[in-house]
């Protein structure tokens, strides 16, 4: 079921409570950034209301989502950005990847910025913009290739519809 899979997924069972600035430092773009990166152009935002969390992970469904203190704590590849929604405009958000190669990317759209997956209000966005069905997506529907030097990839964000299913909304900001 996708509520019980998305919220264990996304930290609500979460053994070890996550650390809000682990991966932060490793994941902040330079101005401007020129190396290994992901340019993430966010489209279908419900609102313009809380925060925006942006992560990545190992491109395998071990690791992708797993708790960020043990990925790190296990020498594995996490990195975090967290920013309020912009008010107006584009929205754009850069994280930095150790390197070239293919990684998993979430997006959390915080709307209430309690810093937790709430279904009945937050979004969620994936790499690769996989249907979410009744599970959470595998790590290689939701991860894209990173090159050299900064890439660009866009999300579409995901916000419940009905008693069990995520996915666009029409008219997002």
């Amino acid at each position: 079921m996708i509520v019980a899979a998305m919220a264990l997924a996304l930290g609500a069972g979460q053994a070890l409570p996550s650390t809000p600035d682990l991966g932060k430092a490793a994941g902040k773009c330079r101005t401007p950034e020129t190396g290994p990166s992901f340019i993430v152009s966010v489209v279908g935002l419900k609102d313009r209301r809380g925060n925006l969390k942006l992560e990545l992970y190992p491109d395998n469904d071990a690791d992708f989502l797993a708790d960020d203190n043990k990925l790190i704590a296990a020498g594995k590849t996490f990195r975090r950005v967290e920013v309020p929604v912009p008010q107006s405009g584009p929205v754009q958000l850069c994280i930095r990847v150790p390197g070239p190669g293919r990684y998993a990317v979430s997006l959390l759209h915080d709307r209430d910025a309690n810093r937790k997956f709430g279904l009945s209000t937050d979004g969620i966005g994936f790499a690769g913009n996989p249907k979410l069905g009744w599970s959470k997506p595998h790590a290689a529907a939701a991860s894209a290739e990173a090159g050299a030097g900064p890439t660009p990839i866009t999300i579409v964000m995901n916000y419940r519809h009905g008693l069990f299913s995520m996915r666009p909304i029409s008219g997002g900001r």
